[in-house]
């Protein structure tokens, strides 16, 4: 709990809980980072599982699709990470901030493995082949935590 109150006394914290519309501005910058973070991010799972397949490569679709979803990523954690210190505390003793932040963590193993293994040999079934069980594993994780990550955030204001 001391690292949560230390957290709301720093600057940043004051600054949001201070400064009138800070915090709703974070809130948008927040949801239109999720736009971008998980629209993109769908889109390249639904291509992993098999949807278009005849029309666009997994690789073409990473190309595509993956900056704009570091993009969203981006401006959502850090804008998360801002509206969590104004009130670390009360967001950190809601029943949902945890299942959020573990979802957050296994959506991040799950991209670090996607990358690190099967997408390194993409090269070998890419194009209109079927993407292999680890792959399709991958995209169906992602598309699953990412959903949950989305309704546990809605779920901090109501528990």
């Amino acid at each position: 709990m001391e690292l949560l109150t230390w957290l709301e006394g720093t600057w940043a914290a004051e600054f949001v809980r201070g400064t009138p519309w800070a915090y709703s501005s974070l809130e948008i910058v927040h949801l239109l980072g999720l736009a971008l973070l998980v629209g993109p991010a769908a889109l390249f799972d639904l291509r992993l599982l098999g949807v278009g397949r005849s029309t666009l490569s997994v690789s073409a679709a990473a190309r595509r699709l993956l900056p704009v979803a570091r993009t969203g990523f981006a401006g959502a954690a850090l804008s998360g990470v801002a509206m969590f210190v104004a009130g670390a505390r009360e967001i950190a003793g809601t029943g949902a901030a945890p299942v959020r932040l573990a979802l957050l963590g296994v959506a991040g193993m799950n991209v670090a493995l996607f990358h690190l293994g099967v997408f390194r040999r993409v090269a070998e079934w890419d194009g209109d082949r079927r993407a292999p069980a680890a792959a399709r594993a991958a995209g169906a994780v992602s598309l699953a935590t990412w959903a949950g990550v989305v309704a546990a955030g809605r779920l901090i204001a109501y528990t």
